[in-house]
């Protein structure tokens, strides 16, 4: 079970080792082993977790590389999902400064640069992207994420929910990108060849699969040269973020429209 924050000052409710990380408790001064910190138990948690994944993450195993039995790590994390936590606190850090939102388009630019900002993020550390969603965000820097792409939709004229709800959209398309070119970039490294030679080969496999009656559009995209490089994740991510935005951008343009008919004193479409 959690441990829960109970008694804490402001009566948050959060585990003990999250409310350290906003410092509304002390941190332990002393364990059972000198020198044992909270900061050095997330430091090894994430190193096992970048050179292994997330399952290889184990308080034994994280006590193993300190040197530490693992019971002494319960004084600092009750448990595993804590230890999750505290270890996206540590891998997202603080969001970047963003382009204040100007003018009528301003939001657009700067949901653009959080969402890049946060694919970097997730690019860097894909093994966050297994940790289960266990509910919103409740750490300094999670909540400082979500804090800066809702002061990107600043002036967009959404009402709260919305704006909940775009940052929900660009996130999710976010987290699946990264999600499924992090699994295929370790499917590539796992073979041991060169990216360019899979995805080459890749293409001559389809072009023996494919039917040109049977697959016209395929055949089509198979002709096509360029398709099918590593190089093109990039581009691919963009033109998907970008008509993630128009769709934003149609939302954002029909409320305005909406709040003008409300001033002149006629409905939208109407007389």
């Amino acid at each position: 079970m959690t441990q829960q924050g109970n008694g804490s000052p402001g009566g948050t409710g959060l585990p003990a080792s999250i409310e350290a990380a906003w410092g509304l408790r002390a941190r332990p001064v002393k364990g059972p082993k000198p020198g044992l910190s909270l900061e050095r138990i997330v430091g090894a948690a994430v190193a096992v977790a970048a050179s292994e994944g997330l399952g290889g993450v184990s308080m034994g195993r994280v006590a193993k590389d300190l040197g530490a039995s693992t019971m002494s790590l319960y004084r600092y994390v009750a448990a595993k999902d804590e230890l999750y936590v505290l270890m996206q606190e540590a891998a997202m850090g603080p969001p970047p400064p963003l382009p204040v939102p100007e003018g009528e388009a301003g939001w657009r630019e700067a949901l653009s640069c959080w969402a890049w900002a946060q694919r970097r993020v997730f690019h860097a550390n894909l093994w966050m992207l297994r940790i289960p969603v266990a509910g919103p965000p409740a750490s300094p820097n999670t909540v400082a994420w979500w804090e800066k792409g809702l002061q990107a939709l600043g002036g967009a004229g959404l009402d709260v929910g919305e704006e909940i709800s775009v940052i929900r959209l660009v996130t999710g398309y976010v987290r699946n990108e990264a999600l499924v070119m992090g699994d295929l970039g370790a499917a590539v490294e796992a073979r041991g060849v060169p990216v360019e030679e899979v995805m080459e080969g890749y293409a001559r496999t389809l072009d023996r699969l494919v039917d040109p009656v049977r697959h016209p559009a395929l055949s089509r995209l198979l002709e096509t040269e360029g398709v099918w490089t590593w190089e093109e994740r990039d581009h691919g991510f963009r033109f998907g973020l970008e008509r993630v935005l128009d769709g934003i951008d149609v939302l954002i343009r029909s409320r305005a429209q909406g709040h003008g008919a409300e001033a002149s004193g006629t409905r939208p479409g109407g007389g």
